[in-house]
């Protein structure tokens, strides 16, 4: 049977069966969840780098490792980051509930804020593909640290606060370009994406790989696609649903038939 999802053309109700079927149901989110709690996106109409293309610099491994000016701009940047006083949404808060109703077996999401978590869903079912802000990492000795230890250090003076250890650069927890992936969080994500029933992809354009590899996988492996996303993606042909819509008014009306 040929995929050629309309966006629409399948509605709440049908989904929603889809899910209460299945055996295991995979969660892909993106950018597009968190804009409703406040976090601009990357390279939507509105986004950072949209806005401002020397922003992405803070956002590239070479840059921030060989540029003492870029890692100054990036500590500032941190400090007022919208992620420290953002709150979860409805979207973030459904998928919470549609884990509690046992039908999430795992989350990957491509953001960096921690909102997922503080929605309610467990921290052992989400996979922060692109890493954490929530945390520093030393680029020399490894060792890790609460963020805001480190937002305190600028705070009180330290333009570039070295590593208390080491002395070498810290960084965010977060995958820079330039930077690859955690390996065992890619393997765990693409095993979940090939063992599903059904693949949720929200949020998300669907453009940077390899995470977009992983609604291939699911439909390699036979499950069902569904996309929610503001705009196309290159999926949106092969999926069974696209919904068009803002996820905190789609994905709260979805688990409540489920």
């Amino acid at each position: 049977m040929p995929r050629m999802a309309e966006p629409d053309s399948v509605g709440l109700e049908e989904i929603a069966g889809w899910l209460r079927a299945a055996q295991s149901v995979v969660v892909l989110t993106g950018a597009g969840i968190s804009t409703e709690s406040g976090i601009p996106d990357f390279r939507g109409p509105q986004g950072t780098w949209t806005k401002d293309p020397n922003a992405e610099k803070l956002s590239n491994l070479h840059y921030y490792m060989t540029d003492p000016e870029v890692r100054v701009a990036s500590w500032q940047a941190r400090l007022v980051h919208p992620a420290w006083t953002a709150e979860p949404n409805a979207g973030h808060r459904a998928l919470a509930e549609l884990e509690r109703k046992g039908y999430v077996d795992t989350l990957v999401t491509q953001n960096i804020d921690g909102l997922h978590q503080k929605a309610g869903s467990s921290p052992d079912r989400v996979i922060e593909i692109h890493g954490t802000m929530r945390e520093v990492v030393c680029m020399s000795c490894g060792e890790r640290a609460p963020m805001q230890r480190a937002l305190d250090r600028v705070r009180s003076g330290e333009a570039d606060p070295p590593c208390r250890t080491c002395s070498g650069v810290l960084k965010s927890a977060t995958i820079s370009f330039g930077q690859s992936l955690v390996a065992e969080d890619l393997i765990r994500a693409e095993k979940a994406a090939q063992d599903c029933d059904v693949f949720l992809a929200l949020g998300t354009m669907l453009t940077v790989y390899p995470v977009a590899y992983l609604p291939q996988r699911a439909l390699e492996a036979g499950a069902r696609l569904v996309i929610a996303n503001a705009e196309q993606t290159p999926f949106d042909g092969q999926a069974d649903a696209v919904l068009r819509g803002n996820l905190g008014d789609l994905l709260p009306g979805l688990v409540a038939l489920v």
